[in-house]
């Protein structure tokens, strides 16, 4: 069994996929190192002699460098390792695009909106325009569950504490978001619940959703009303009414959007999940399917991973301008753009930021870049996509579910239970976690770190997500687990 990974030829750390006892001798590639401390498992141990202020080189790319010099066997991780990230810089267009052949597309048993979009649920969603409604809106699903029958497949309802009381930007976001959840096409029916007084009003809301069918949208005012929880009773029975004409049909996978993810990382998230995710998201751009990748603080230090794939040279300035950008907010709030990884990620084997970012970009695969949107904006280009958003697992998976995605891949190494609005399957890095915590994950990708093809945990998972598609409920659906989070950068009045 091997033990370690050199993920490239140039790198000069391994990773331990396994456990690496001092004392132990690894072969890597030929090469005979013994470790001269432990080494824990997704952490790098040195398997070239390293100079001080050397860069450390893992996925091929600089990681950081070496604050000491270091013998081979070494264990290279934050007492030694320090970033080489600063603040925003230049890039250049080099284009590196290579398009995918084409493949027929499978299809999955979905719903077909009004609109033309397809859906994997039928569901009836309560949207609150604002934070004092949230009771309201949980006591009404709880209700109402007798509503949820025949080919409704659920009423949910996603509270949040804003909508009043935010300013500019802030309350524009929260604004846009809310509108973008209403336009999900999972939500076969939705009523928008407000209070009455808030600063987010039903003409801004109106304004800022646009044309829409009023009977699959409702709105209810609950100052407007004696009984707000009568008058929610009928409208949402109207919903039901409306909601309940849709059933499954077959619909082809490039009608899919799949938003792309990972959070509590550890140093197998950039060996086994997320490159898994990435073949698969390959796959899907591959049979004219949408996939969607965010976190921008995570691609800090691997753009090179990604700008020459944008597909030309509008998407590329999109992109530099989304990179930049986000950095720009980290300086404008006095934070060093490398502020990252977490307690949990670095317990996990993760560095630095590059070692992160670079692990990250995984899930993008290899297609090319065809769009990059904004927060809150929809996904209207097939193939890869990347979207304005930030590391938070919420509010990027949030973020997501608002572009569109009818379902998240959420990669993890340490684990985590919550889900969004969206289903979201939960990918494990490594096989302990997988078994430890069988009722939060849905899919192992451990058996790559003992030598499963990416191609073939690209096929088990792609096999997944048309079961899920399909119906098969998600291990955070089966819980009920579903929440949403918006981005907020301002002022609470």
């Amino acid at each position: 069994m091997n033990k370690t990974i050199q993920i490239t030829e140039r790198d000069n750390v391994a990773v331990a996929i396994h456990p690496v006892n001092k004392g132990e001798t690894i072969t890597v590639n030929g090469t005979a190192v013994t470790a001269v401390e432990d080494i824990p498992q997704g952490h790098k141990m040195a398997i070239k002699a390293i100079a001080e202020n050397e860069n450390i080189i893992k996925y091929g790319f600089p990681i950081g460098h070496a604050t000491k010099a270091a013998v081979p066997g070494t264990w290279m991780h934050t007492h030694n390792v320090c970033t080489n990230l600063s603040g925003e810089i230049k890039y250049t267009y080099t284009p590196d695009v290579h398009p995918l052949e084409k493949v027929t597309p499978e299809t999955f048993q979905g719903y077909m909106r009004k609109d033309g979009r397809a859906a994997i649920r039928n569901e009836i969603w309560i949207i609150p325009t604002v934070g004092c409604v949230n009771d309201i809106a949980k006591k009404m699903v709880a209700d109402n569950q007798d509503l949820v029958k025949g080919s409704i497949d659920g009423l949910y309802t996603f509270t949040h504490p804003f909508g009043c009381s935010q300013t500019g930007e802030d309350h524009a976001q929260t604004r846009k978001l809310l509108a973008a959840l209403t336009r999900h096409p999972n939500a076969g029916a939705v009523l928008v619940l407000s209070l009455g007084c808030e600063n987010l009003t039903h003409e801004q809301f109106l304004a800022e959703l646009g044309e829409y069918d009023s009977d699959r949208v409702k709105f209810l005012t609950c100052q407007e009303v004696s009984d707000e929880f009568a008058e929610g009773r009928k409208l949402l029975t109207e919903c039901a009414a409306y909601a309940s004409q849709f059933k499954r049909e077959a619909i082809p996978v490039s009608e899919l959007v799949v938003g792309m993810k990972c959070g509590g990382s550890d140093g197998l998230s950039g060996i086994t999940a997320n490159p898994t995710v990435g073949r698969f998201s390959d796959m899907m751009g591959a049979r004219g399917a949408s996939t969607v990748l965010t976190e921008v603080p995570e691609m800090f230090g691997a753009e090179g991973m990604l700008m020459n794939r944008c597909v030309n040279k509008e998407i590329f300035d999109k992109a530099v301008n989304m990179i930049n950008g986000f950095k720009e907010y980290f300086i404008s709030h006095n934070e060093v753009v490398y502020d990252n990884p977490s307690p949990g990620n670095k317990q996990g084997g993760i560095t630095t930021l590059e070692d992160k970012s670079c692990g990250c970009v995984q899930k993008g695969g290899d297609a090319p870049i065809m769009d990059v949107i904004g927060y809150g904006d929809p996904v209207v280009t097939k193939g890869l996509n990347m979207l304005y958003g930030p590391g938070n697992d919420l509010v990027s998976s949030t973020a997501m579910t608002a572009a569109g995605a009818h379902m998240i891949l959420f990669t993890t190494g340490r684990g985590t239970p919550f889900g969004a609005p969206a289903p979201t399957l939960k990918i494990a890095t490594n096989s302990q976690l997988a078994e430890k915590k069988s009722g939060w994950i849905d899919f192992n990708a451990g058996p790559v770190a003992d030598g499963e093809s990416l191609d073939d945990a690209a096929k088990r998972l792609l096999d997944l997500v048309i079961e899920t598609a399909n119906g098969k409920l998600t291990k955070t659906e089966e819980k009920g687990f579903r929440e949403i989070s918006i981005f907020k950068d301002g002022v609470t009045l």
